[in-house]
Formats: structure tokens, sequence, C-alpha cells
């Protein structure tokens, strides 16, 4: 399957299933700015981070196709006129830029400092089982999940992972990583640097025994439905995309997400009806998940989840036309069968 071009997206894709609305990507540049990042088109709804991957799980502010074409950007946006930046300092990949000048270290007579070991590498913990299409989470890699045959076991066609074990630093308009001499001035350029280290991929990080125990959550769900299709929202706020995992099965949901703290929230919906998993999807949002489910046929859905109990005959509208959800609402939209029941009496 192709793979998606577009800034903050990066997802194969079905050339068939491809919408409009298919894509969630950044249409403008990177911005770095005194060791924060983010991106000129969506500067004042997402706040800018310090750290790279919070910069690279930003949310796409712009909806659209996917495409496997090469992706032209603005020119990056300025960050202040006749402002003339300058690094005054880096600890662990991290810069500091300031307009100040920078701070000459006094040198020491005494005996130079031992080096800095290098960082202890996360494990793939190969006993928890990964969704097909979940990235590998090593820095430099891009490779997204087979099975366990091909991207896990030993020997497998996808099994070697080549990525950077150091983080990235950006020093005066260059790009590279701290683990390899490789600099570039683009940022493009700089996303397309192999990596320098041949392993393992990760895609589930392996618990560390000074880890606190996790605790398992309730997160409130909500729906509504149209006669084509079923609205679903988790409220996870939060929720740590490159930890967690939605299943959207033909006639189930299935959810085991990651929450800080460290909390989480498993859970599995046996659905009231059947639904379309091609054409259905799903997004992370700052304080939720959004689904939409396609509907396999315009039966109108009592509840979400399937259940054995009588409800008695009990049939629902399919919302209502006025202001957002229900409230305010003045017209009611009735599926075609209980429109028709409803001019017969």
């Amino acid at each position: 399957m192709p793979r998606c071009t577009r800034k903050g997206c990066g997802k194969e894709y079905e050339v068939a299933e491809n919408t409009d609305e298919s894509c969630s990507y950044h249409s403008g540049s990177p911005v770095f700015h005194e060791g924060l990042k983010s991106w000129s088109c969506c500067e004042d709804v997402n706040k800018p981070v310090l750290d790279f991957d919070d910069f690279m799980k930003i949310p796409g502010c712009t909806s659209g196709p996917h495409t496997d074409e090469a992706v032209k950007i603005e020119a990056p946006k300025p960050t202040s006129p006749n402002v003339n930046l300058k690094m005054t300092g880096t600890e662990a990949g991290k810069e500091t830029y300031s307009t100040k000048p920078a701070v000459t270290p006094t040198l020491s007579t005494s005996a130079p400092a031992e080096p800095v070991p290098p960082p202890e590498e996360e494990e793939d913990d190969l006993s928890v089982p990964v969704a097909p299409g979940k990235i590998c989470l090593r820095k430099g890699c891009g490779k997204a999940f087979v099975s366990d045959e091909v991207s896990r076991t030993e020997g497998g066609s996808e099994s070697i992972c080549y990525y950077h074990p150091l983080p990235p630093i950006f020093r005066e308009g260059s790009k590279g990583y701290l683990c390899c001499k490789r600099r570039v001035l683009e940022f493009d350029e700089f996303m397309k640097i192999g990596g320098c280290k041949q392993g393992r991929h990760l895609f589930v990080p392996k618990k560390k025994a000074d880890e606190p125990s996790e605790e398992f959550v309730d997160c409130r769900i909500d729906h509504y439905q149209t006669p084509t299709g079923v609205h679903v929202s988790v409220f996870a706020k939060k929720a740590e995309p490159d930890k967690s995992t939605v299943k959207i099965g033909s006639d189930y949901l299935d959810f085991d997400i990651l929450l800080p703290g460290p909390k989480r929230f498993r859970r599995t919906i046996p659905l009231f009806g059947p639904i379309i998993p091609a054409q259905s999807s799903y997004k992370y949002f700052g304080t939720k998940i959004e689904l939409t489910l396609k509907k396999e046929d315009a039966r109108s859905w009592t509840l979400l989840e399937k259940t054995d109990k009588d409800l008695g005959g009990i049939s629902l509208t399919f919302g209502v036309g006025g202001r957002t959800g229900t409230v305010g609402g003045k017209d009611i939209i009735l599926d075609p069968s209980n429109a028709n029941r409803a001019q017969a009496s």
C-alpha cells in the first residue's frame, strides 16, 4: 500500500478508500524558535512544545485526501523581524536559543569529566499483541507492523530496524541526530535521514521494573447516529496514540488506550448492528477519540452496544435538526421506515 507523504500523517492507505476526509495533516511548515517547536498552520491552536517526540505527535489541523506525491509546503515562517537568534545552550539534544549573547563557560583545570553513558534503549515487549499498521516507535525507522512473523520474529522479511538511538539536534538552521554526523538544512531532508544503528523494532515498550503499576479506568462513551452511520466519542484525555490501539471490526469495537498517570482503558464493545470496517475510521484529539462507523444497512440502532435484553419495541430517531446535537433541535429526522410509519398515522 502507498504511504501518505503529507506532514503529520505518514499512514499507509487504500487507494480505493481514499476520500476528502481520510487524511489529517499540517499544511504549513515547522517552526523552531528558542527551543520550542510548532507548525506555522496551527501554532495558535496547538501550543508549541519542547520535546521533538511531542512535536511529531501534534495532530494535523487540515483534512484532505491521502497522497504519495511530493508535497510542497509554505516557506518557513520567520519568528520575528530583525532578530538574530543564537544558541545559548544544549542539553540532552534540546537546544536553547536567545537574543542574548551566549555565556562562555570558564575553563577548569580539574580532571576531565567522565563521558556520559549512552541512554538505555527500550525493548519491544513481544508478549503484547500489535495491531497491523502500527508504526515502529524508534526514531528514523517508520516501518509499519505487518505480523509477528514478518516484523518481530528474527529472520522475518521486515524484522530489522534501522534507527537513531540518540535524540535529534537543531543548531543554527542545521538538523540531524546526535548519534551520526549527517546534517541537513531542510526539514523534509531531515525526516529522510536513514537510521545509523541496526536492531529490533519497538512497537510496545517493555515495562521497566521501577515503573508504577497501571491503573485501569473507565472512559465515558457517547454516540449519535445518522441513517448511514454512527459517530462515537471516547473521552480519553491526552491518550497516547503511539502506545494505544483501536480496532474496528464488522460487529465490535476494541479499545486499549494508554493515558497519563499511568492509566489504561480497556474495553470491547459488541455493536448493536453490523458495520463496514473499511469505510469506518477514527482520529485522536486532545480530549477524546472520535470514531465514524459506516452502517452496513439503514436500520436504527436502539443502543450502541448489543444486548440480549428485551427493549420492548423501542424505536429511536436518527437525530434532530436545529443547533448542534439535540439541544435546541426543532425538526425531527426519521429513518425511512419510521418516516413511512409516521405518515401512515
